[in-house]
C-alpha cells in the first residue's frame, strides 16, 4: 500500500484560481471604486462577459446558486406542486420547500441519473405548477420531451443547471434552455466566482423583478418595497473573480477532458467485467467534464471504497447520498427505487485542473488494487 499512497492528500476537486497578480488588479479597482456590492461595475462587466461569450439574452447574478434558484421559483409567482428530482443536492429540494411549494419526486434515467421524462407525466395533478429537472454532473436532461411536457400541462420549467457551466447542446449554451436556467458559481464548480451564481432567462419582464427580489424587494424606479425579497446580492470580489477566472475556463475544460478520459482509459477492464459503471458523453453536447463517477455493482463494494481509499490519502464522495426523498429532515414518498440504487453505489473521483495524468493513473491502480482486496476477502 505503502508504494501506491499519495504524499499529499488528493481530494475529489480544487478551486480554479487565477494567478493571485491578476485578482490582485481587480481587487485595485474594487479600491478605486469604492464600490462593493450592489450591482458594482465589476458584476455588470462580468454580467455582459457572460452573455456575449455564451451567447445568453438575460442574466441575473446573485450571492449563490441557491438564492437564485428561490428567486427564480418566487419571481414566476408558482403555487401547490413541484415535479423535480430525487438525485440532486439538498438546494434544489430545499429552494422549492423554501418557497412553501411541494416537492413530488419523479424517478431518474439509470444512464446519465437526470429526472426522467417517461416518469413525469403519471405525477402531474391540478396542483402541479412548474417542473425542475437538474443537469446531473453537467449531462443534459432530455430537454426536447422535457419542454413538450411543460407545453402541453402549461408548467414552468425551471432548470437546475448549477454542474453544467460551458456545456452545450447542438452548438447552443445548455443555459439557454426552459423558462429559467440557475447556475452556481461554488468554488467546487468548474467555474467559480468564490461563491455566486446567476439566473438565464428569455423574459424581459423578469428583468426588473429579478433585480429587485435579490435586494430585499425594492425596486430601482420607485425605491420602495413591492415584494418580498432576500439580501441575494453578488459582491464585487465575487465579481473579480469570476472576471479573471473567465480568461482560464477554457483550458480548465480542456484538462478535465484528458483527465476524464484517462479515467475512461484505465478503469475500461472492470466496467467491461461489471464491476463498475462509468458515464460517456451525449452525442452532439459538448461537455465540461464538471464530475467523474463510478456507479459500483454493489453497496457493500462503494462502502468499502469510500471508507478504505482516505488510507491513501485519497479522499472520494458519494455524491448524491442519500436521495432528497430520504432526508431525515422531511417526510417524502420514497417511491424512486432507481435514484435510491444509483445514490446507494455511486463515488465521485477526482477531477480538476491541476491534477496530473499520473496521479489519475495512480488513483485507478488503488481502486484496482482495493477491489481485488474486497473481492479476495468477500470469497
Amino acid at each position: 500500500m505503502d508504494n501506491l499512497k499519495f504524499k499529499d492528500p488528493i481530494f475529489v476537486t480544487r478551486p480554479l484560481l487565477p494567478p493571485i497578480e491578476e485578482y490582485n488588479k481587480r481587487l485595485q479597482e474594487i479600491w478605486d471604486n469604492k464600490w462593493l456590492t450592489n450591482q458594482g461595475p465589476l458584476e455588470r462587466e462580468f454580467q455582459a462577459k457572460l452573455k456575449e461569450k455564451y451567447g445568453l439574452k438575460n442574466i441575473e447574478t446573485f450571492t449563490n446558486g441557491h438564492v437564485s434558484l428561490e428567486i427564480a421559483l418566487k419571481a414566476l409567482d408558482l403555487e401547490g406542486e413541484v415535479i423535480t428530482t430525487p438525485f440532486t443536492f439538498a438546494s434544489t429540494t430545499q429552494a422549492i420547500i423554501g418557497n412553501n411549494l411541494t416537492p413530488v419526486f419523479a424517478d431518474i434515467d439509470p444512464y446519465y441519473y437526470d429526472l426522467n421524462p417517461d416518469n413525469i407525466e403519471d405525477l402531474i395533478s391540478d396542483k402541479t405548477s412548474a417542473i425542475v429537472p437538474v443537469h446531473v454532473f453537467g449531462n443534459p436532461c432530455e430537454l426536447d420531451k422535457m419542454a413538450k411536457i411543460a407545453k402541453d400541462y402549461d408548467l414552468k420549467l425551471i432548470y437546475d443547471a448549477a454542474h453544467a457551466f460551458g456545456v452545450e447542446v447542438n452548438g447552443n449554451s445548455i443555459f439557454n434552455y426552459g423558462d429559467i436556467s440557475m447556475i452556481s458559481f461554488h468554488a467546487t464548480k468548474v467555474f467559480n466566482t468564490i461563491e455566486g451564481g446567476a439566473l438565464i432567462f428569455e423574459d424581459d419582464k423578469l428583468i426588473e423583478k429579478f433585480k429587485a427580489l435579490k435586494n430585499f424587494g425594492i425596486t430601482r424606479d420607485k425605491e420602495e418595497v413591492q415584494y418580498l425579497g432576500k439580501n441575494g446580492k453578488m459582491n464585487e470580489f465575487e465579481a473579480a473573480m469570476g472576471l479573471c477566472n473567465l480568461d482560464l475556463v477554457d483550458d480548465a475544460i480542456k484538462e478535465r477532458k484528458l483527465i476524464y478520459n484517462k479515467y475512461l482509459e484505465e478503469l475500461k477492464d472492470l466496467e467491461d467485467e461489471g464491476i463498475l459503471k462509468m458515464i460517456k458523453p451525449q452525442e452532439n453536447t459538448k461537455p465540461n467534464y464538471a464530475y467523474f463517477t463510478i456507479k459500483l455493482n454493489s453497496e457493500e463494494l462503494k462502502d468499502y471504497l469510500f471508507y478504505k481509499l482516505p488510507e491513501y490519502n485519497l479522499f472520494v464522495k458519494r455524491y448524491f447520498y442519500p436521495p432528497c426523498n430520504e432526508f431525515p429532515a422531511y417526510d417524502f414518498e420514497k417511491n424512486t427505487p432507481i435514484a435510491q440504487d444509483v445514490s446507494y453505489k455511486i463515488l465521485s473521483l477526482p477531477i480538476y485542473a491541476g491534477l496530473s495524468l499520473e496521479a489519475v493513473g495512480q488513483i485507478c491502480e488503488i481502486i484496482k488494487t482495493e477491489i481485488c482486496n474486497f473481492n479476495s476477502k468477500k470469497f
